[in-house]
């Protein structure tokens, strides 16, 4: 008689993909456009340098607070493939950071980056949900909100700071 030997080690996922930074964007304050830039800042712990969000003008920054809530939204991650699907399925056109999130991907799953670690160049994030909010209708003016339920991108916690640049390689930590 045959036995087979059963591997008990814990089961762990593997990644498969590897995805790269297609676009970076900022903005000093709440409704106001992101800027695209080259590169950008991370702060360990607080945010991005120059954006709204570090700086306490981003929406609902002031409600969070008060809420006393860790609202993660240290930097904020898209999709550039909900970007084309818009357009494709919808016909709706996003311009880059029109999204109003600070990094836009390419080839990286965010809804699979909820509570893991992941790497952009040499910086660590930490992701966390970032659900649909009708607020960004509200400052682009577009019919987005229902067609992103699941695929609004990705908020996130910097854990390692340092400088990100576009075409800076994403993967698992």
């Amino acid at each position: 008689m045959n036995h087979i030997k059963v591997n008990k080690a814990p089961f762990r996922a593997v990644a498969y993909w590897t995805g790269y930074v297609g676009g970076l964007h900022l903005s000093p304050r709440a409704m106001l456009p992101l800027r695209t830039v080259d590169s950008l800042h991370l702060i360990e712990g607080k945010g991005v340098e120059g954006d709204r969000y570090m700086l306490g003008t981003g929406h609902l920054t002031e409600k969070l607070a008060e809420m006393k809530i860790d609202h993660r939204r240290h930097i904020s991650f898209f999709e550039q493939e909900t970007v084309d699907a818009l357009a494709r399925d919808h016909r709706i056109e996003l311009v880059a950071g029109e999204h109003r999130r600070n990094v836009t991907t390419v080839g990286v799953p965010l809804m699979h980056l909820i509570g893991r670690r992941f790497s952009v160049g040499s910086t660590i994030i930490e992701g966390s949900y970032d659900p649909v909010c009708k607020h960004l209708e509200d400052v682009i003016g577009k019919p987005v909100a229902n067609h992103l339920i699941n695929r609004c991108g990705l908020f996130g916690k910097i854990i390692v700071g340092g400088r990100i640049r576009t075409g800076d390689v994403i993967r698992l930590a």
